[in-house]
């Protein structure tokens, strides 16, 4: 029998992790306050990972919008 040495739990954690190229991070629901635009990665604990490697704590974020503002539609 083989028996991997990788916890399986990481796996499981990573099917619950989202990234997102184009959104913004708002703290408030009026949408006056961003946080942040551009890409994010959605951690499992609910924690929000910017590139520069800097965590958004949950109770920081109110809402992530994961298309940026000012496209348009036809």
């Amino acid at each position: 029998m083989v028996i991997s040495t990788e916890p399986a739990w990481d796996d499981a954690v990573d099917q619950f992790v989202k990234d997102y190229e184009n959104a913004i991070v708002y703290a408030d629901i009026d949408q006056e306050t961003v946080l942040h635009e551009g890409a994010v990665r959605v951690l499992a604990n609910g924690w929000v990972e910017l590139p520069t490697g800097r965590l958004l704590s949950p109770d920081a974020v109110h809402h992530i919008d994961t298309q940026m503002a000012g496209k348009t539609g036809s």
